[in-house]
């Protein structure tokens, strides 16, 4: 058995051992983490030195590009600069030159002033002794003749009241002939079967001939289809790639044009598949027709609108008057109505909402008997709109008596917008012919040179030869020809009449 002592110190001995072996290979660890960590700040000490060298090139690259786009810049404006400069001194000089000129033309009036002066105390004599000379030949003091003048000039305008009367009288007949004609015209709008294509039928371009037939159908199932699905006539001819809808409901049309574009552009053409599209496209021509009346009524800035009334407005986006839209025609007879009406004290709310609604009566014309103000009242007293709002449709046109002063601003407005240059369409050979009319009328008077109808037939200027036509007979003349014009022609507005009377001296000097 050993010795205790013994075996402790051998023990001690081998920890001793295994402390030194641990204690060499830390330090052995610790000597290659520090000459790893040294490689790898050498490293990136390097690393960043390269990087430095190339930023500082960079840098001087972007100094030496700024500094010459600055160069560059100053240049440009040093050029500027030069050139304003330029401009400015062309223009004192232009201005001197102006100013040397007006003082030049300031001395010409005054001397011409003070000559005008004098040669005005002349006549003045002049006129004086021709006074008395006239005195003494006549026998008559100036207050006798002045007193024959007056008498002679007091029947003239006597006379001239009596044709004037005659006249007021004679237009009173012809706005009644007139009236009854535009009855006549709209009753033919409404209910003739031959109507002009801008007011009855649709136009709709078909990509190809081959898509008439796929519309036509099977033995003619899917045109038919269409037909009864919109109440619209498909008018399909020889006219390549085109297809006509008639029809004298235009939202009716208007349903069948977005039905049929629908459908060309999906490409199944069937009778099922139609019914479909129509039912789609009539709801979203009812979402069209609510947010355009909303819109009308927001721009014309009447609110508070019952929904019934609002559809009706809208519905009047897709009618016309000749040629004429009812919807931005109400939008701007209501503008109209408002300015009038602020101008004369009068309800401006009455009248601007009067404006908006006075033809609400043709959206519903075509399926109501009567003329349209008189439903467009009976819609507004249903509505329990205001009873200036009712009259001022109703009396629109004159049909019932006035009942409040918004009607006849309602009226007005109306007139107005509707008789405006360019508001209302008309064919070229009216247009023309009216043209023709308006110089034939001014060129069969006496003295007349030359004559010219200008801005659309709004005005006509006339050229007289002046040793025929004197000045006073000029404005006698212009008003002869306006007489002739009212009792001759039918026109929109008003027709101005210039007679134009120049006298020319010509010399030449040989």
């Amino acid at each position: 058995m050993e010795n205790p002592a013994v075996a402790l110190v051998a023990l001690a001995g081998g920890i001793a051992v295994g402390v030194a072996f641990g204690f060499l290979a830390r330090s052995r660890w610790a000597n290659q983490s520090i000459k790893v960590a040294q490689e790898k700040a050498a490293r990136i000490v390097a690393d960043a030195r390269t990087q430095q060298k190339e930023l500082i090139l960079e840098a001087k690259e972007e100094k030496i590009r700024l500094q010459r786009e600055a160069e560059d810049e100053a240049r440009n404006r040093r050029n500027e600069l030069a050139a304003i400069e330029r401009r400015l001194v062309a223009r004192d000089e232009q201005l001197d030159q102006r100013s040397d000129m007006l003082e030049q033309r300031d001395r010409k009036l005054l001397e011409r002033d003070i000559e005008l002066e004098r040669q005005r105390e002349e006549l003045g004599k002049l006129s004086a002794e021709r006074v008395q000379a006239l005195e003494k030949v006549s026998s008559l003091s100036a207050e006798d003749a002045k007193a024959m003048l007056l008498e002679a000039i007091r029947e003239e305008a006597e006379h001239d009241a009596v044709k004037l009367a005659r006249s007021i009288e004679r237009r009173a007949r012809e706005e009644a002939n007139e009236k009854a004609r535009d009855i006549i015209v709209t009753a033919m709008q409404r209910v003739a079967a031959d109507h002009t294509a801008e007011h009855t039928v649709t136009v709709v371009h078909l990509p190809n001939d081959e898509m008439k037939g796929r519309i036509i159908g099977r033995e003619g199932r899917n045109i038919r289809a269409l037909e009864q699905a919109t109440g619209i006539d498909l008018i399909i001819d020889d006219t390549p790639e085109t297809v006509v809808l008639s029809g004298f409901d235009p939202v009716r049309r208007e349903i069948a044009r977005l039905s049929l574009m629908k459908l060309m552009g999906d490409g199944r053409i069937h009778p099922g598949r139609i019914e479909e599209v129509v039912a789609k496209a009539r709801a979203e021509v009812d979402l069209i027709i609510r947010q355009a009346g909303e819109q009308a009524a927001y721009d014309a800035g009447v609110p508070g609108l019952p929904p019934d009334i609002i559809k009706l407005l809208g519905r009047l986006k897709y009618r016309t008057s000749y040629g004429q839209n009812v919807l931005l025609h109400s939008t701007e007879t209501s503008a109209l109505a408002a300015v009038i009406a602020a101008e004369l004290g009068a309800d401006v709310m009455a009248a601007k909402m009067g404006g908006l609604l006075h033809d609400i009566g043709k959206a519903v014309d075509h399926e109501v008997e009567g003329p349209h103000a008189a439903i467009g009242a009976a819609i507004a007293l249903k509505a329990e709109l205001p009873a200036k709002v009712v009259n001022g449709i109703a009396a629109h046109h004159q049909e019932v008596e006035y009942t409040c002063l918004e009607a006849p601003i309602v009226q007005v407005a109306d007139a107005i917008s509707a008789s405006r240059p360019g508001a209302r369409g008309e064919t070229m050979e009216t247009y023309v012919k009216r043209l023709e009319d308006l110089q034939a009328i001014a060129e069969s008077f006496t003295g007349v040179e030359r004559s010219f109808a200008v801005q659309a037939g709004r005005e006509v200027r006339i050229l007289v030869r002046p040793e025929e036509i004197d000045d006073l007979t000029a404005t006698r003349l212009a008003r002869d020809i306006v007489k002739k014009i009212e009792e001759q022609l039918t026109y929109p507005g008003q027709i101005k009449v210039t007679v134009i009377r120049e006298t020319r001296a010509v010399e030449y000097a040989k």
